[in-house]
């Protein structure tokens, strides 16, 4: 456990990646979400709100009587109100950002769009690319391959399926998105396989990040784990609403699993048979979209993770929660910074924000060197597995 936390990061320094979320990022998805549906002059004049809000303004309170702010006070708002939203902890700021823009759209409020998912037609999009298709049929290929070999595969296909997070996309530049040569600089993967050997029919709980191109993969990756014994149950934790522009929901699962029906070499048949007799389950904590490190879940989500075999974190937010978004030294122990989590965890993570822990003097030296600033942190082209058995 580490008892000297390091400093909580915020966006207010200039030229730093959570300012250019703010500043650069957020107004062009503003832009994005305000051109994909016919929405009402209410609503355009709501999301202009937001925008002069959040990149020039101060926080400002939810409107009354609308679903789940009770959590929002629960998780520090009355705290922050008033404040700029560059001077309040980034991963609050980008939470809130979030819930105010499915306000803004009218997401929760009684009318003709409640529950309409603004970020559903980039999603569904994604299922519809060459690319998709090509990823199904390069299943039907891994389908075929040794046991073994199939593990890896799909694990790899599971830890860079977070490239077509659309909301990095956004903010990318060059070459985030370029094929090949992005190095693993952490690699943990016996160890996790030695936590899921074949047959010991363990319980598997991932928490998912990203929709469409990503969940296929991760998708892909539990139905191995089941097929093949290293899982009896796997429990598949996502968002109880849209978040984070790409994060996946129910319906974002349900539209993975029709994509994978009919190819993929019978995964998708598989996966929805899974659902079916409950060795696949979907689950939707509040928690799954609160503005707060793990280290402050809920006692009933702690005494779930508690039962897990091992529960993988997917993705750059889910990482940035786990071990706390903070500036830690990148040598700080992944084990230490995830002490507190209630049983064996790990972290398929491509790195997409400042936060990095459980990498050794060596390399974090190299990577400086190679990519100055905070390239190598930022910019989507290396990945980490981490494990604390």
């Amino acid at each position: 456990m580490l008892s000297d936390p390091a400093p909580v990061i915020v966006s207010a320094e200039p030229g730093s990646f959570p300012r250019s979320v703010f500043l650069d990022r957020h107004p062009a998805l503003i832009r994005r979400v305000r051109d994909a549906f016919p929405y009402e002059p209410e609503q355009h004049r709501a999301l202009d709100a937001l925008l002069e809000e959040s990149t020039r303004g101060v926080v400002q309170p939810l409107a009354d009587g609308l679903p789940g702010a009770e959590h929002w006070d629960a998780w520090g708002l009355r705290a922050y109100v008033g404040q700029s939203w560059l001077d309040v902890p980034f991963l609050w700021a980008e939470s809130f950002f979030y819930r105010k823009l499915l306000d803004a759209v009218g997401y929760f409020a009684p009318g003709p769009w409640q529950g309409v998912d603004p970020f559903r037609p980039f999603k569904q999009a994604e299922l519809r690319t060459a690319e998709a298709a090509e990823e199904r049929a390069a299943a039907e290929r891994v389908a075929a391959l040794p046991a073994d070999e199939q593990s890896a595969a799909l694990l790899h296909g599971s830890l860079w399926g977070n490239r077509a997070d659309l909301g990095f996309r956004m903010g990318a530049t060059g070459g985030a998105d370029a094929d090949g040569g992005s190095p693993v600089i952490v690699d943990d993967s016996d160890a996790l396989w030695r936590l899921l050997p074949a047959g010991a029919a363990g319980t598997v709980y991932l928490v998912a990040d990203n929709a469409g191109r990503e969940l296929v993969p991760d998708l892909l990756l539990v139905d191995h784990l089941l097929r093949h014994g290293r899982a009896a149950r796997v429990a598949l934790h996502v968002k109880p609403y849209p978040y984070y522009v790409s994060d996946a929901t129910t319906s974002d699962v349900v539209d993975a699993l029709r994509h994978l029906r009919g190819g993929a070499g019978g995964a998708g048949e598989r996966l929805w048979a899974a659902m079916g007799d409950g060795r696949l389950t979907v689950r939707a904590h509040p928690f799954s979209c609160a503005p707060l490190p793990y280290a402050d879940m809920p006692d009933d989500l702690r005494k779930d993770f508690a039962a897990a075999t091992v529960t993988l974190f997917k993705g750059d937010l889910n990482y940035r929660r786990l071990v706390g978004d903070r500036l830690w030294p990148a040598t700080t122990s992944f084990a230490a910074a995830t002490a507190y989590f209630p049983g064996p965890v790990a972290a398929l993570r491509t790195l997409k924000s400042q936060v990095i822990v459980g990498l050794d003097a060596a390399t974090e030296e190299s990577l400086d060197a190679a990519l100055p600033g905070e390239a190598w942190r930022t910019g989507g082209t290396h990945a980490v597995v981490q494990v604390r058995p």
